[in-house]
C-alpha cells in the first residue's frame, strides 16, 4: 500500500472515493480541486486539501513531497459539451495533465495513474478492448488521448511509472446531480424527484454500461500500488449488463414508482451509439468482478439524492459555440 497518495479532483465524485479508500487503509492523502465540479463536503476528513486548479503548479507543488502515487482524476468530463466548448475541455483535461506531470516529475513521484475515459475509443466496434488504437470522435476524447500521450511520454523520459485506467460511466453517492451537461442517471433522478420527466436525446437506444463506484475503487487502488501493473492500460467497469438510455429511464422510474413519459429531444452531435467495454483484462490482471447490479446501484443513488434534496440545475459552464446544432436543452435551459 502506498504511504502517501495525491489525488487531483479530490472534491469530486471519483476522487473523493479514492481518497477515502486510502485513508481507511492507513495511508496519507493530499489533494487539490478547483471546485468546477466538486464540493468541499465530499472531501474526506484527514485529507490535506488545497483549492487549486492543476495549472497553478506553485499552489500545490509543496504537497507532493514524499508522494508515492498520484491519481489524476481532475478533468473536464463534459463529453457532449466538448463539441461546443472545446477550449474549456482542453484546458481542464490536457493542459491540466501537462502541469500535473511537470510537478510530479520534479517531485520524484513513483507512479502516475491517469483516469482516462471510454471516449478514447470513439465509435469503434464494441465491446472496446485495450488493444484498440484510440479513435476519438469529439474534443473530450481527443483531449483524453492527448493526456494519455503526455503521461506516457513525460513519465518515460523522467523515470516515473505510469498506468492508464479507463473507468466507464461511474454512478453512486457524491456524484454531482445538478449539472445539466453530464451524468445521465443523475440528471434523470434529479428531474424525477422534482416531479419532471427525464429528457432523452434521440431515440434513447444508445447503449452504455454503468459502474457502481464501490466496484471501481478497489481495482483503481491496485492499479496505483501493484508493482506488476506499471505501463498497463486497463478498462475498469462491467461488461455483463449493457443497457439503453431508454431502459435506464425505465429502471429509475420503477425505483421511484412513477409513470414514465420521457421528453424526447434531438440527438446530440457526435454522440456514440454503442459504447461498451470488455472487462477481460481487468478480470485477468485485477481479479475484477462486479458486486453491484445496475438496479441496486441506481437505488443507492436515488436514496442519496433524495436525502441530499433534489435541486435546480446549475448552468455553470460557458458554451463557446452556439449554432443551430447546439442542444436547446442547454441554450434555453430546458433541463
Amino acid at each position: 500500500m502506498a504511504e502517501r497518495v495525491f489525488v487531483t479532483g479530490v472534491a469530486g465524485f471519483l476522487g473523493s472515493h479514492i481518497a477515502e479508500h486510502f485513508l481507511h487503509a492507513g495511508g496519507s492523502v493530499a489533494g487539490i480541486d478547483n471546485m468546477l465540479g466538486g464540493a468541499k463536503e465530499n472531501v474526506p476528513d484527514g485529507v490535506e486539501f488545497v483549492v487549486s486548479d492543476c495549472v497553478n503548479r506553485e499552489a500545490y507543488a509543496g504537497l507532493l513531497s514524499g508522494v508515492d502515487v498520484i491519481y489524476h482524476c481532475a478533468a473536464a468530463p463534459w463529453e457532449g459539451l466538448s463539441v461546443f466548448s472545446p477550449y474549456l475541455v482542453h484546458h481542464h483535461t490536457t493542459a491540466s495533465t501537462a502541469a500535473m506531470l511537470s510537478v510530479a516529475a520534479a517531485a520524484g513521484v513513483r507512479r502516475f495513474v491517469l483516469c482516462s475515459s471510454m471516449a478514447r475509443y470513439g465509435a469503434q466496434p464494441t465491446p472496446f478492448t485495450e488493444e484498440m488504437p484510440p479513435a476519438p470522435v469529439d474534443p473530450y476524447g481527443v483531449s483524453k488521448v492527448a493526456a494519455e500521450m503526455l503521461v506516457r511520454n513525460v513519465c518515460e523520459i523522467h523515470g516515473m511509472e505510469w498506468v492508464i485506467a479507463v473507468p466507464h460511466n461511474i454512478i453512486g453517492p457524491r456524484q454531482k446531480f445538478d449539472d445539466p451537461y453530464r451524468n445521465a442517471p443523475a440528471i434523470m433522478i434529479n428531474r424525477m424527484l422534482r416531479g419532471q420527466q427525464p429528457v432523452i436525446y434521440g431515440d434513447g437506444l444508445q447503449r452504455r454500461c454503468f459502474s457502481y463506484v464501490a466496484d471501481v475503487v478497489d481495482p483503481l487502488a491496485r492499479l496505483g500500488t501493484d508493482p506488476d501493473l506499471a505501463g498497463e492500460i486497463v478498462n475498469v467497469g462491467p461488461d455483463e449488463e449493457y443497457v439503453t438510455i431508454r431502459r435506464l429511464a425505465e429502471i429509475i422510474a420503477d425505483l421511484l414508482d412513477i409513470p414514465l413519459d420521457p421528453v424526447y429531444v434531438a440527438e446530440r452531435p457526435c454522440e456514440v451509439r454503442e459504447a461498451t467495454c470488455s472487462a477481460d483484462k481487468a478480470r485477468r490482471l485485477l481479479g475484477y468482478r462486479t458486486r453491484w447490479s445496475l438496479r441496486n446501484g441506481l437505488a443507492e443513488m436515488v436514496e442519496w439524492i433524495r436525502a441530499a434534496g433534489p435541486r435546480e440545475f446549475t448552468y455553470h459552464l460557458p458554451i463557446e459555440i452556439v449554432t443551430e446544432r447546439t442542444p436547446k436543452t442547454w441554450t434555453q435551459r430546458l433541463i
